[in-house]
């Protein structure tokens, strides 16, 4: 398996398609690792050169001491870039890894050919509602937020039809190491980019999901209206809204990337 070794952690990647493609770094959500992109390789790697990660402290990427910063997450993509001599890649961010993407746009533009920012915030609920969920990690481990994730991640007629993809995610959640979860939830806890957002250049997509409980319509509208020149699609989705309107999701991403169809 690739890893790469940079800022005191271990990364693992993968990467798929040619080497001479344009290339696209997809970052993950809370609590999952680089197999959320499954749906969406085949037809991007027909055309990029994709580069999946397991963020820090998730997957089998090591877990160092946290609680992590965005500001450490987003380093993390430009050590692993350097690493692999990628100068520039089109970003695709979910959930915290949008969160990623965001901060990648304003600090480090010149990396970032485009910016697709999906089921995210610049803002996620109150240090409260973070607190309460390390806690509860804290407590019982993943076992212990499994559950009210899922429900939380995708609609109820999507658990009562896709069993199987419920049972991956949810396998996923369970494989996530705490201390690696709690020291994220820190980095969500502590971001606020509201007032930081409207600096970013790069040609910008916004992705929600109309069913999104986590990150909501009117999330998604706020980085809209403040990023120039953003573009926005709507999906009959709940928060993993890749897995859940996996086609639609890539017919989105490619139309905003090469004017697919």
């Amino acid at each position: 398996m690739p890893f790469v070794e940079s800022d005191g952690a271990r990364f693992h990647y993968r990467i798929d398609g040619s080497e001479q493609a344009p290339a696209i770094v997809l970052s993950n959500s809370l609590g999952t690792n680089l197999s959320m992109w499954d749906a969406q390789i085949p037809a991007l790697a027909a055309r990029f050169r994709v580069l999946r990660y397991d963020t820090r402290g998730q997957g089998q990427s090591s877990v160092t001491p946290g609680p992590y910063s965005l500001m450490q997450l987003g380093r993390d993509v430009i050590h692993l870039l350097d690493e692999l001599e990628i100068e520039r890649a089109h970003f695709c961010g979910l959930s915290m890894g949008g969160m990623t993407g965001m901060w990648l746009g304003v600090y480090r533009a010149t990396r970032v050919e485009r910016l697709v920012l999906c089921n995210t915030a610049a803002k996620i609920g109150s240090p409260e509602i973070w607190n309460a969920r390390i806690e509860a990690v804290r407590q019982g481990g993943m076992a212990a937020i499994a559950d009210i994730v899922i429900q939380r991640w995708f609609t109820p007629r999507f658990i009562a039809h896709a069993p199987e993809s419920i049972e991956r995610t949810r396998q996923m959640i369970l494989a996530t190491p705490p201390e690696g979860y709690m020291a994220n939830c820190g980095a969500i806890r502590d971001m606020d980019q509201r007032e930081t957002i409207s600096d970013i250049s790069a040609p910008t997509a916004v992705i929600a999901g109309i069913n999104d409980p986590v990150t909501t319509i009117s999330d998604a509208q706020y980085i809209v209206d403040r990023v120039a020149g953003a573009q926005y699609a709507e999906l009959d989705a709940a928060h993993l809204s890749n897995i859940e309107a996996a086609e639609h999701f890539t017919q989105v991403l490619l139309r905003f990337l090469v004017g697919a169809p």
